[in-house]
């Protein structure tokens, strides 16, 4: 039987600015099981990184978490002091952030970086350590581990920098690794190699992974469940086929529609989504796609639940609502559309 690890409900996470209280993540719920990948997608600021920020407990002021609910394994992770945190974060959940080069310091060396982590999560002497951190590249495929061991974060490339991204988040053997963007910063190359990764660190260790991206080729590549964030809020979920081959919000058709699709021979116009994200300081009432939404009505200035479609597929869209469907069956064709359709 699959085990529930972490559930996040109705989660709501505030930044103060002059302007106004950003409302970052709004009534966020999601889940994931052991040993599976839940992709995160959506546009810049639709708030997946704060949702990550706040599993790993990580919101600092300006920013709070104002209500809800996120329970890791049993343990309910919103009320937990820092010391506690400290045993649950790196040793539990870890953490693989965008850009490597800003996340290793310049004047340590790897070897540092590694062994350090290493000493003081798992309480290791030096020489087993470097041991271990030795054993940690040869997992992540970086060749002469020992010497490389030696060398500083500039000696690296980007790719191998975020290899010794993975192997740190690895060297506690958390249960989920949390990877923010992984792939940004890499050419497509370098970019299959560490998903490749992931994929293998993943079913060796019954690791649940949550991947956060913009990147539907990625999810598709990847992960077996998707989150669609925008605005702040989950607006569809459900398995990469229903998501992809099934979807049921208009947002995530839009970015299906603006992926370029690989049909040998057939040249196809990429469809961008018009207009631009809500201002989370003053979010629109009602559906906060709404105002980019080809099929906005008078009833989307409410806010629609989330509608379930199938067992775990939720859309949070009025047109899945059935009283919906039934009026927008009952209207009449608009004129010349029986000989429009032969076009």
């Amino acid at each position: 039987m699959t085990r529930r690890l972490l559930t996040v409900e109705d989660l709501n996470v505030s930044f103060e600015t002059r302007d106004g209280e950003n409302q970052a993540v709004r009534g966020v719920s999601l889940h994931i099981d052991q040993g599976e990948t839940l992709g995160i997608v959506g546009e810049s600021g639709s708030g997946k990184s704060v949702t990550a920020k706040s599993i790993m407990g990580l919101i600092a002021p300006p920013g709070r978490m104002k209500s809800g609910r996120i329970e890791f394994a049993g343990t309910d992770l919103a009320g937990l002091e820092e010391k506690d945190w400290r045993r649950i974060r790196g040793n539990r959940i870890a953490m693989v952030f965008q850009d490597p080069m800003t996340s290793l310091n310049p004047v340590k060396t790897i070897g540092d970086h590694l062994t350090e982590v290493i000493r003081r999560h798992r309480g290791l002497g030096k020489a087993e350590a470097r041991q271990e951190a030795v054993r940690l590249l040869r997992e992540v495929g970086i060749t002469e581990p020992e010497r490389r061991l030696r060398q500083y974060p500039h000696e690296f490339s980007g790719g191998m920098r975020q290899r010794v991204m993975i192997a740190m988040a690895l060297s506690c053997q958390p249960e989920l690794l949390i990877a923010d963007e992984p792939t940004t910063a890499l050419d497509v190359t370098i970019q299959a190699q560490i998903l490749d990764l992931l994929k293998q660190l993943k079913d060796q260790s019954n690791l649940s992974v949550v991947l956060i991206t913009h990147d539907l080729g990625v999810v598709a590549q990847v992960c077996s469940r998707v989150a669609v964030m925008y605005g702040g809020m989950v607006m569809e979920e459900g398995t990469v086929e229903e998501i992809f081959y099934r979807p049921k919000h208009p947002y995530t058709q839009g970015l299906l529609r603006s992926v370029p699709q690989r049909k040998s021979g057939y040249r196809e116009r990429l469809v961008p989504i018009e207009g631009s994200p809500p201002d989370l300081i003053d979010p629109p009432a009602g559906c906060p796609f709404r105002e980019r939404c080809p099929h906005a009505m008078a009833k989307c200035a409410q806010l629609p639940p989330r509608f379930e479609i199938g067992p775990g597929h939720r859309a949070m869209c009025w047109l899945n609502d059935e009283s919906v469907k039934e009026e927008l069956a009952a209207r009449p064709e608009p004129q010349g559309g029986a000989a429009n359709e032969g076009r």
